[in-house]
């Protein structure tokens, strides 16, 4: 299959040589599990069932998962298996299926989406860099959108991620996931069950930038929940990325925190910044992938 599933417009044969994601055709997992660090009304007390996509099209040079998504770390599984491994957390009480950075294997989802689609929520937990096209497709398919919005400047976007339509092709894609899904929903229990909810990561020396994208949410999609991220922590090769080679500081997301309820927002969720440890990130031992 010839692909162009994402802005990247890579137009390569997937099962003959790879593209800007590193990815091969068939799905390549490196975690499934129940995850509970997503927000509340997403992991609940019984846990997203997270499944964890290797590789990436965007590639952000300080992503917490460097070693999947930079490295590829991963095992290739069938579309049968991933149908396994989906009813497998169903099994365990998971809220929903979690599909943790998806957007390179969007098109494959929506095949194996068509022989199983699961008695929970639908999780599109994606970078943004997503193409409308693309997710048009996915529409009847997806319950929750669960995208960043990590850029409102060209500049930042090409420099962290070689990406600087990064912010254009955000806010259209933002646009049609909010299209899609409409009014959140959600159960007795406070568990989303339809929706959406934006997320920014607010990263050190960047606090102007954050500002700004915060101002565009607020003025577009301002009904719209939205998740300003105190978790980062530096990792991959930062080197000749000084500025953001430390821990965001309190007063740096204290800062921006401040500017939300300058904006008047109501449905926002906010963090500790005990969050930024990497204990909270996943160990990427294919738990789930090869174990069952």
């Amino acid at each position: 299959m010839i692909c162009n599933a994402c802005p990247r417009g890579c137009n390569v044969d997937r099962e003959v040589s790879l593209g800007y994601c590193k990815s091969p055709e068939k799905f390549k997992l490196a975690r499934a599990s129940l995850h509970y660090w997503e927000e509340p009304c997403i992991s609940g007390k019984n846990g997203s069932g997270a499944i964890f996509f290797s590789g990436c099209n965007l590639g952000c040079v300080f992503c917490q998962n460097y070693e999947i998504s930079h490295g590829c770390k991963g095992v290739e599984v069938s579309d049968d298996k991933l149908i396994d491994i989906m009813k497998r957390l169903v099994d365990e009480g998971a809220n929903n299926i979690n599909f943790v950075n998806p957007t390179h294997y969007s098109l494959q989802l929506l095949r194996v989406l068509e022989k199983y689609k699961p008695p929970v929520p639908i999780v599109y937990n994606t970078s943004g860099y997503d193409s409308v096209e693309t997710l048009k497709m996915l529409d009847g398919a997806v319950d929750i959108y669960l995208p960043d919005f990590k850029y409102i400047r060209p500049e930042k976007a090409l420099k962290y991620s070689k990406a600087e339509d990064y912010p254009q092709v955000a806010e259209e894609a933002l646009a049609e996931m909010k299209r899609q899904v409409g009014e959140d929903v959600f159960d007795e229990n406070g568990i989303m069950q339809r929706g959406m909810i934006i997320r920014h990561l607010v990263l050190p020396s960047n606090t102007n930038l954050s500002i700004s994208a915060l101002d565009y949410l607020a003025e577009n999609f301002g009904d719209t929940y939205i998740s300003v991220m105190a978790q980062y922590v530096p990792c991959g090769d930062l080197t000749e990325y000084k500025e953001i080679n430390r821990p965001l500081t309190q007063r740096e997301y204290d800062k921006v925190v401040n500017h939300i309820f300058y904006l008047g927002l109501q449905k926002i969720f906010v963090q500790e910044l005990e969050a930024a440890s990497d204990e909270f990130i996943p160990d990427f031992d294919f738990t789930g992938v090869v174990d069952f």
